[in-house]
């Protein structure tokens, strides 16, 4: 057995979703596991080098896990041949010019998503990275949760029959940042820095609608600016200028209607802060980020409205916990083990640059469909 070292050059790792998804709980944890076994026998070790604009933070990142490298220069680490791959993190505005000198350096990419603020310059780093002949790959996290694992397995078996319709609820109360600080980053909020609820999240529910349930055919669209005054990290007022909630009505293949509400302005009244429910002729599911439970249609119960007589049925009780029946690691660590094994052992990864570009269409559309209040056919990508 041999121990293979891989450098990965992390941009963008000192904000909340890099520093505890990306660093700690993907790259560091494949780490102090031992590393990645590969096909043959051998161990792939990653090798972190933080990059970013502030020493501090990078500096303080790196001593709090034991890690010896990081940068603030861009240029530097491409430069370096020992770092293969380049992961960015960064705000989605910043993504694209750090990609394209990364895919000119030889590097392979692997990038959070939105890949890019629109749909032409998302295909025009995926046509630079096909060029280029490198690896490359998009988080597309939720897929690998386990809610959303137990729910691809009930639609592979044919478990609802025809599936009718899908209705899923998405978010939480951010705060305002005013008497109590908000749990998202005020960039979010700015229409300008490629902020908005529509582009951060119609990206998510195009890979997940595509992959798990049907491809998404068309789209209409409401978005709204329900607080339009905020306050920063720095305690001051800022107009925010981005959409904070989206009520979107997709049509899939098979016409089948799905309903996404996403919102950073709702309280949470459900099981979880995110939860899809898929309706069939045979069954129904209702799935979170961890947890699946279905109702087939024999155990379905037969209720009767009338709103003068108290409920008599226990709605909740009639539904079965589907069974993990394998280990379900973290999300985003499965998925970097995959796109690792692609890097090294040439071993397939679907969700490229051009699925990622995907979700910036829906999202340019569901803006489009906002703005002229209609209907929206999603056209399949030019080559």
């Amino acid at each position: 057995m041999a121990v293979k070292t891989i450098g990965i050059i992390m941009n963008g790792v000192t904000g909340r979703m890099g520093t505890n998804q990306h660093l700690i709980r993907s790259i560091l944890a494949i780490r102090e596991q031992g590393g990645l076994p590969l096909p043959g026998g051998d161990v792939l070790l990653p090798d972190p080098i933080l990059l970013g604009r502030s020493e501090h933070k990078l500096r303080a990142l790196a001593e709090a896990h034991g890690l010896t490298r990081w940068s603030t220069s861009l240029d530097d680490c491409l430069r370096n041949p020992g770092d293969t791959i380049y992961f960015d993190a960064q705000i989605t505005g910043e993504r694209a010019e750090a990609v394209r000198a990364a895919i000119r350096a030889g590097k392979h990419i692997y990038c959070e998503k939105p890949v890019a603020a629109d749909l032409h310059t998302a295909l025009d780093l995926a046509r630079r990275a096909e060029a280029a002949g490198v690896r490359h790959g998009v988080v597309q996290d939720k897929l690998f949760l386990p809610g959303m694992i137990k729910l691809r397995r009930l639609v592979e078996s044919g478990f609802f029959g025809r599936i009718l319709s899908v209705r899923g609820e998405f978010g939480y109360w951010v705060f305002e940042g005013d008497w109590q600080a908000a749990q998202r980053p005020s960039w979010n909020y700015r229409q300008e820095v490629g902020g908005g609820i529509i582009v951060d999240m119609l990206c998510h529910w195009r890979y997940v609608l595509d992959n798990v349930i049907a491809p998404v055919r068309s789209v209409m669209c409401r978005g709204a600016n329900h607080i339009p005054q905020r306050v920063d990290e720095q305690g001051q007022p800022y107009a925010a200028t981005a959409d904070d909630a989206a009520y979107a009505t997709f049509e899939l293949d098979g016409g089948i209607v799905a309903q996404i509400n996403s919102s950073w302005c709702v309280r949470v009244y459900r099981d979880e802060l995110f939860v899809l429910q898929v309706d069939g002729t045979h069954g129904s599911a209702v799935a979170g980020l961890r947890d699946c439970k279905t109702q087939h249609r024999v155990n379905t119960p037969k209720p009767v409205w009338n709103p003068d007589v108290p409920n008599p049925i226990d709605f909740y009780a009639g539904w079965q916990a589907v069974p993990d029946n394998r280990p379900m690691p973290n999300a985003f660590k499965a998925q970097w083990e995959l796109f690792l094994q692609h890097v090294v052992c040439d071993t397939p990864f679907p969700w490229t640059l051009r699925e990622g570009a995907k979700g910036v269409q829906l999202a340019e559309l569901g803006l489009q469909s906002w703005g002229e209040r209609r209907w929206l056919d999603v056209p399949d990508l030019p080559a």
